[in-house]
């Protein structure tokens, strides 16, 4: 992006002054539904409706946060700006991207306020720009710099100048250890009680530009750029991606959104997927079910990649096996489930005590104790991803084989060894038929890879050994009891993991034992409004209490079977519900709760995303599989 100049300042009708926040509580905490997402793919913030960002790591999605209210309370750190008295409060983004418009109505006024995370220049900021569109309005805005996951109250004091040398504009700046932010603008909040406060009245035609940039502590103040160029910059920038897209469905909104998500939680100099961007949000509301999502799980990014390249965007996937060659690289059985953004492999998990925790949901944690876990599904999941981008076309590569080749020789040494399986429980390692499964799958694209890519490998072996595994999950992992294929070898329950089993080719989908799998699984952990559970935290022993919110991606598997069954009608009603689920700017968290109507777990949340995106193709292809069938007769 090219240098531009600052905006010029506006102006403003009264002197700053120290005031107390008018902004009225509320009962709890800030539903995980009311917030939006901005990012410049390097990390995100989560804005409120109300216009508070209360989560934002800087310079990237695992840093530590400088705005923690999310899971705190905004003495944690948080960045609001907002119209306290406002009656009405509507947002949106702008066309196809992260840029995020709010309106606010007053009984005197209307004011719009809009946020992003500009792309494409290299840096870290956030900026803001409050427009008076008519009549008069107060505006609030509070600056609480917490860092250290809001737990450091830094050093803050005031700078002179742009660049902090020529006295023309003043700035704030915090700063503790490695991290400093510096808040610049047309009119900055004056200090009160460790906090930044400011109450601006302002009438129609005003504008007031606003942007916090994070630089290493050691470094000078980056320059300032102008604000609402960065804002257009980035609104070009998104669309233009999501311009790629060629699907005009249905579902096209929702798609858009979801591949935009997927985009946007990918790092743009790593090419590395994270799974979520947040840690500790709960999945049981006041219980132990949080967890840090801020990592590239190879099997949340494998099958993001899936849905990227099924919409048409194929050449995402070679930053990403660039990324995966590097992560991996060395001895195969060092291969782990998760890595950093960056290919870090040291993810210890600790506890942050000084967090009350989202709805008092505690521990809150970082770092994910689950890098160390054997999941022997997580081949199957990359081995399905790479093959997707061989038949897009993407150019074969001498490494990436050589790699996928010595995985894949790996796996058949240990393939029929119990592990944690793909919901990471923390109980018994089992012989997971989830795992077998996917197992099979990384097997059987390891075939295909050199009967129809020429790629070469022990052919003959592996055919046997992908036999061996489909023969083995046939005889032992269904039960005649029940009906069903089951959670693994010797239960008597199902797991919603099953529903892949006709995705990856595992088995016909027209089998009857696969339509009474995906019916007993709808019947045993399917709830209100048919969304389904991953798996029933009764009958399973995962290693923790409490219980769970039906899984999105799950349903959105729901979704899939349905529709590969051929039956299209209740795939649709389902896939409409489950939609319907989305907050009012298209995001969704890992799950949603219909009987409280609201949203559980980290977010916005790939899986959930990634689910929706495979679910509108699979009803698709349905229906022209149907339509040519119907013109066949």
């Amino acid at each position: 992006m090219n240098m531009a100049m600052p905006d010029a300042p506006a102006r403003t009708t009264t002197a700053p002054l120290p005031v107390t926040s008018t902004t009225q509580p509320t009962d709890g905490p800030t539903p995980i539904a009311e917030y939006a997402v901005l990012g410049d793919g390097q990390s995100c913030a989560l804005v409120s409706r109300r216009g508070s960002v209360d989560w934002l790591c800087l310079p990237h999605f695992d840093s530590p946060a400088c705005f923690a209210a999310l899971l705190g309370t905004p003495e944690n750190g948080r960045w609001l700006l907002t119209v306290p008295d406002a009656e009405t409060v509507e947002r949106r983004y702008l066309g196809d991207s992260f840029v995020l418009e709010t309106t606010y109505t007053s009984p005197t006024g209307v004011a719009r306020i809009t946020d992003a995370m500009p792309v494409g220049d290299g840096r870290a900021d956030l900026v803001r720009r409050v427009e008076v569109l008519s009549g008069t309005v107060t505006v609030e805005h509070e600056w609480i710099v917490r860092f250290g996951y809001g737990a450091i109250v830094p050093w803050v004091h005031r700078v002179d100048g742009p660049d902090g040398t020529d006295g023309e504009t003043t700035s704030i700046r915090a700063t503790a250890g490695p991290d400093s932010l510096l808040l610049r603008g047309d009119r900055l909040p004056v200090a009160s009680d460790h906090r930044h406060r400011d109450m601006i009245t302002a009438a129609a035609g005003e504008v007031i530009t606003l942007s916090c940039t994070w630089s290493p502590s050691w470094c000078p103040a980056p320059s300032r750029l102008s604000v609402s160029e960065r804002i257009a910059d980035t609104l070009a920038l998104w669309e233009e991606w999501s311009g790629r897209c060629a699907y005009s469905g249905r579902y096209r909104d929702a798609l858009v959104r979801s591949l935009l998500v997927l985009r946007l939680l990918t790092s743009s100099t790593t090419g590395g997927i994270v799974a979520a961007a947040t840690t500790s949000l709960p999945e049981d509301f006041g219980g132990e079910r949080n967890w840090d999502y801020r990592f590239c799980w190879l099997r949340d990014a494998a099958m993001a990649l899936e849905a990227l390249v099924e919409s048409g965007y194929a050449e995402e996937s070679a930053a990403w096996r660039a990324w995966l060659l590097r992560a991996v690289a060395g001895s195969p059985e060092d291969l782990q489930i998760m890595y950093s953004v960056d290919g870090s492999r040291d993810l210890p998990e600790r506890e942050l005590d000084h967090l009350p925790g989202y709805a008092g949901s505690r521990p809150v944690r970082v770092g994910n104790g689950a890098v160390d876990q054997m999941q022997n599904d997580v081949l199957g999941e990359v081995m399905c991803a790479l093959d997707m981008a061989r038949e897009a076309g993407l150019p074969q590569d001498d490494d990436s084989w050589a790699l996928q080749r010595a995985l894949v020789e790996e796996l058949v040494t240990h393939w029929d060894q119990p592990d944690r399986g793909i919901w990471e429980v923390r109980g018994p390692q089992r012989d997971f038929v989830h795992s077998r499964v996917m197992s099979w799958a990384a097997l059987d694209r390891a075939v295909r890879a050199i009967e129809v890519h020429g790629r070469t490998g022990p052919v003959d072996h592996w055919r046997t050994v992908r036999d061996t595994i489909r023969d083995e999950v046939l005889a032992k992992g269904w039960s005649s009891e029940l009906g069903s294929f089951v959670q693994y070898y010797g239960a008597e329950h199902t797991d919603a993991s099953l529903l892949q089993m006709a995705q990856v080719g595992f088995i016909d989908p027209q089998d009857e034992r696969f339509v009474s799998t995906v019916r007993t699984i709808q019947r045993t952990l399917g709830g209100e409004g048919g969304f389904i559970h991953r798996y029933s935290t009764e009958e399973s022993d995962d290693g923790l209490s409490g219980h769970e919110a039906p899984f999105l991606v799950c349903t959105f598997w729901m979704v899939d079977a349905l529709a590969r069954m051929g039956e299209i009608e209740e795939a649709t009603a389902l896939m409409d519900t489950t939609v319907a689920s989305a907050n009012d700017v298209g995001l969704m968290a890992e799950q949603y709760d219909p009987r409280f109507e609201r949203m559980a777990g980290n977010f916005p949340q790939a899986f959930s995303h990634l689910g929706l995106v495979r679910a509108v193709h699979s009803i698709d292809r349905a229906v022209l599989a149907r339509a040519a069938a119907q013109d066949g007769r």
